[in-house]
Formats: structure tokens, sequence, C-alpha cells
């Protein structure tokens, strides 16, 4: 019997990611990626919602080390927004 592959969550057309309050959008074999962290966040009935999330473009080289990859970073009120924000700069950033 062929082994069934896990399900891959994508948001358009790009991998996502989750590890604890962090979120990777993008392939690693891409030049660059998103790494989306949730800063703070609210307890809206039984569920948390994102309140404050940083979002910063990222080069994948794991030669350069880890403040030295940040191209752009910014800080966003929702999880909506940073990934729109997110989804905008990791596909124009793949684009040049």
């Amino acid at each position: 019997m062929p082994e069934e592959k896990a399900a891959v969550l994508e948001y358009k057309g790009h991998p996502l990611r989750r590890k604890d309050n962090m979120i990777y959008f993008g392939s690693m074999s891409d030049k660059y990626i998103i790494l989306l962290q949730v800063i703070d966040s609210k307890k809206v009935k039984d569920m948390d919602v994102a309140t404050k999330v940083s979002v910063q473009l990222q080069l994948t080289d794991p030669d350069l080390k880890s403040r030295d990859r940040v191209v752009k970073k910014s800080e966003k009120e929702s999880l909506y927004s940073a990934m729109d924000v997110a989804s905008v700069w990791l596909d124009r950033a793949l684009a040049q």
C-alpha cells in the first residue's frame, strides 16, 4: 500500500507551517520566506485571537545569521492583515 502524505496547508499557492506562535509562509527551497509571529492575543469566547502579529520577509540562505536574513519587517493588529501583507511581500520578492 503506498504511503499517504499529510495534507499541506496552503494560502495563495504558498505552503503554511505552524510551530507554537510562529507561522512560516512559503517554501524553504525558494529564496525568500515569511515568518509571522503572534506577539499578543486575547480570548474571544473560548478561542485565542491574535491582536499583535510580527511579519518578517526573510532570506532562506542558511549561511547568514538570523538577523542578517531579515529583509523587511512590520507589525499588524490581526492575523488577517498580517497574512495580507505577507502574501504581497512574498509574491513581489519571488518575482524579482
